[in-house]
Order: structure tokens, then C-alpha cells, then sequence
């Protein structure tokens, strides 16, 4: 039975993971697809954010990782994948094209960004008289040494650092390279926050949570905290800690509620003690109790 937990635990963790690079590398191509798409090797201009939702004749939704309408009239089609790429992910992929193509009219291409350490990657699919080909870009061809050498020089030059410099930072620490992940992302966010003019506030703090999003998946304990207080002087660090505070606060309550019912008190008796144990109103006090009451 304890092998089963275990087991489980490893799944959802694995799945976290996933979720989280696919989180960052959503939000980087959000932000600044503009500069992502020449980074990784897409020819074209950017027209606006297309939509990633395609309903099917058996309402069946279909949700892709991102869409771009190119001024040219196609649309560009990224996936985000942690690992080797299968037949049925190419199916899925294959189906999503036809699904977009068919309800917006338009001619889509499909590009795989890869971070898994798999050095051959599966991207075409024959069936029938079909060949269905992606186009994988695999970040770990990628030297992050290289990245960082290039913006250093370019710095101790005397050149101010631009936005499409900085970019690039977003991906590096799913690239290769001598460093650790730790310290590419600590450089990254340290080169982030003496950009000055040349990103917006919205626009550091997007590029901050980028890589905070991949520290979390990546680092734990001392790294974790190491980065933690790189930025925690930034509007985002004060969003981390009001989180974490936040958490902390309903880890709380959840225990003393748990531990009055177990007691026999009231709700009315709960609420009173919440109130005064953690400085709320009635309706917070109320709001909780409703939020944590165990199931009987």
C-alpha cells in the first residue's frame, strides 16, 4: 500500500513539474512573443495572440499551449513539452491543426519547444498516404554560456542591454551549459533587475516570475531561498511573501477549527474564537468556518 502512495506522489509530482515549466514558458510567450519567436528560429511578424481554444462538431474542446496570427496570414502553433514526444502527441498536434485550420480558415504550423534531455525527437507521422511533420526546436542545443558571455560583453562595453537582449534570459535555464540551473537563473534575474529603461515595471516583473516559476520547479531548499532573496525587494517578492503569509495564516485557522469541532464546541463558539485568535470580522470568521468545517 505505502508503495502505491509513494508511487502516486512521484506522479503528481511529476505532473507539478510539468505544469510549472509549462506555466513559465506560457506566460514568456505571452509577454514577449515578439522576441521569443526570432530567438527560437520562427521566421515572420506577429499580427496579434490567437485564439487556443477550438470547440468541435461533438463539443468536444480542444485547448493548444499557444496560437499567433502572423501578418502573413498563417498562424504560428507552439506546444511546450518536458518530455520525448509520441505518436499520440502528434495525433493531438495533428488534430489541433486541422480543428484551427478548418474553423478559422487559416494554414497553421506547428513548432514543439522541447526541454527534455531526449537527444533524438520524434516529429513526423506517417498514416495512410500522410506524412504529418512539427517542427521541434530543442532547447538543450542551446548554450546558455554562450548567452551569458554575449550580455556581459556587452555590458563592460558600456552598451545598455535591450529587451530582445534580455529575453533570451527566460529560456536559460532550461538550455545546457557549465553553470547550474541555480546560478543561470540567479544571473538571469540579476541581469532582469539592472535592465533599467529598457523593460517596463509590468515587463520585469513578468520576466521575474518567469524564473521564479522555474526555480520552484527546479531548485529546493537552500536554492529556492537563495533566489527568494534576490528578489525579495521587488513587487514580486512582496507578492511571494504576502502569499506565503496568506497560507500561513489559513494553515492556522484550518488547525484550530479542526481541533474545536473535535472538542465539542459550537460553530457560534468557533467563530467568536477566530475572531479574536486572528484579528477578523464576522463575515472572515464566518467565510473560514464554511471554507474548513470538516464533512461529517
Amino acid at each position: 500500500m505505502k508503495k502505491h502512495k509513494k508511487a502516486d506522489v512521484g506522479r503528481q509530482s511529476q505532473k507539478q513539474n510539468f505544469h510549472q515549466e509549462d506555466l513559465a514558458l506560457k506566460t514568456a510567450a505571452q509577454f514577449f512573443g515578439g522576441e521569443l519567436l526570432p530567438l527560437l528560429g520562427v521566421k515572420g511578424v506577429i499580427k496579434y495572440i490567437a485564439p487556443t481554444e477550438a470547440v468541435k462538431l461533438e463539443s468536444r474542446q480542444m485547448f493548444q499551449d499557444f496560437n499567433y496570427a502572423m501578418e502573413d496570414g498563417s498562424w504560428v502553433h507552439l506546444e511546450f513539452e518536458s518530455d520525448s514526444l509520441t505518436t499520440k502527441d502528434l495525433r493531438r498536434f495533428r488534430e489541433y491543426e486541422a480543428a484551427v485550420s478548418r474553423t478559422f480558415g487559416v494554414a497553421v504550423v506547428t513548432y514543439v519547444i522541447c526541454s527534455s534531455q531526449v537527444k533524438r525527437l520524434k516529429s513526423e507521422l506517417t498514416e495512410g498516404i500522410n506524412t504529418y511533420r512539427v517542427k521541434v526546436i530543442r532547447l538543450k542545443n542551446r548554450n546558455s554560456d554562450l548567452l551569458f558571455e554575449r550580455l556581459k560583453k556587452k555590458k563592460a562595453l558600456g552598451e545598455p542591454l535591450t529587451k530582445e537582449d534580455l529575453t533570451p534570459l527566460l529560456l536559460a535555464p532550461l538550455m545546457s551549459g557549465s553553470m547550474d540551473i541555480e546560478e543561470r537563473i540567479t544571473e538571469s534575474i540579476t541581469m532582469i533587475q539592472e535592465a533599467g529603461a529598457a523593460l517596463s515595471e509590468l515587463e520585469m516583473e513578468k520576466m521575474q516570475a518567469v524564473l521564479y516559476v522555474l526555480a520552484d520547479k527546479f531548485l529546493s531548499g537552500d536554492g529556492i531561498n537563495r533566489v527568494k532573496e534576490r528578489i525579495a525587494m521587488t513587487k514580486l517578492g512582496q507578492m511571494i511573501f504576502d502569499d506565503g503569509v496568506k497560507k500561513g495564516l489559513e494553515q492556522g485557522i484550518e488547525q484550530t477549527v479542526e481541533i474545536l469541532m473535535e472538542e465539542g464546541f459550537s460553530k457560534d463558539h468557533i467563530i467568536t474564537k477566530l475572531k479574536e485568535k486572528f484579528s477578523l470580522s464576522r463575515k472572515e470568521a464566518e467565510k473560514y468556518m464554511e471554507k474548513f468545517l470538516p464533512v461529517r
